[in-house]
């Protein structure tokens, strides 16, 4: 069984378990394993700890190495590779008993008063949140999805509250939302999708589906616990794998991140 957890500053509130070690624990989710985003949320969380608070995240890159299980904490290990003038360079290992379920690199970058141009724009199909009925599949995390198209995933999310406006905690939270959305869009590219009847268990009958890696480049702040439309595109599938890339806005439209995901899509020969 997984842990209570009541919010999301919780699920972030690692302990320390020696010099740059930490220790978190999760719920149950729907599918039987630990969700990949709570495992990089808390990764980053765990290599920010180890960072000068002027220097913000800017991009990480994740490799999922096994499902997690959210019978038992997860041990995050970090490595401090290098501390420059302007940038941080750290790596971080997520372990249970059974061995390493996680590998992941960040930098952070002292802010710098530079040119700022947004060349992305909130798509003219976003609508708004309230357009859409809920259709949550846990606690943390509130979806308002559009309706599914070929190739294209999309929709609203916000992690729940209350949050504070701590860049690191809402940091944190935009990459616990990140990985939802993603594989949606590459299923959705798949020949068989229209064999899949309503509900988890029916896709699970059809596919095995996996996270496979996953990397943030994270463009401006922004509050996780409001509104972010998340826009992903297939780019097709080949050899059990499809490549997502998508972007998030705020409400107002400000660019606040670029996602790229691979995932693992077999059909279930047995």
């Amino acid at each position: 069984m997984g842990f209570e957890i009541g919010d999301f500053p919780t699920l972030m509130a690692l302990e320390p378990h020696g010099p740059d070690v930490y220790v978190g624990v999760g719920p149950d989710y729907p599918w039987g394993r630990v969700y990949g985003g709570q495992v990089v949320a808390q990764g980053l969380c765990a290599a920010s700890a180890t960072v000068e608070s002027n220097r913000p995240i800017h991009s990480l890159h994740a490799y999922f190495i096994r499902g997690g299980t959210s019978d038992e904490p997860i041990r995050y290990e970090v490595d401090r590779i290098r501390t420059g003038r302007s940038f941080t360079t750290r790596r971080v290992v997520a372990r249970q008993s059974e061995g390493a379920i996680l590998n992941l690199s960040c930098s952070f970058q002292v802010t710098e008063d530079q040119a700022d141009v947004q060349e992305s724009a909130l798509p003219n199909d976003a609508g708004r949140p309230d357009d859409r009925p809920p259709q949550n599949w846990a606690p943390l995390l509130e979806r308002r999805p559009r309706p599914p198209e070929v190739g294209r995933s999309c929709g609203w999310l916000r992690v729940t509250g209350p949050m504070d406006d701590d860049p690191v905690l809402q940091a944190c939270a935009l990459a616990y939302a990140s990985d939802d959305v993603p594989t949606e869009a590459v299923s959705s590219s798949h020949p068989r999708i229209s064999d899949v009847g309503d509900g988890w268990s029916s896709y699970q009958e059809l596919f095995i589906g996996a996270s496979l890696d996953h990397s943030i480049w994270f463009h401006r702040p922004a509050r996780a616990d409001d509104w972010q439309f998340h826009d992903f595109r297939s780019h097709g599938l080949n050899g059990g794998r499809g490549l997502s890339i998508g972007e998030v806005f705020a409400l107002d439209g400000t660019h606040v991140a670029t996602v790229a995901q691979e995932v693992l899509l077999r059909e279930r020969t047995r």
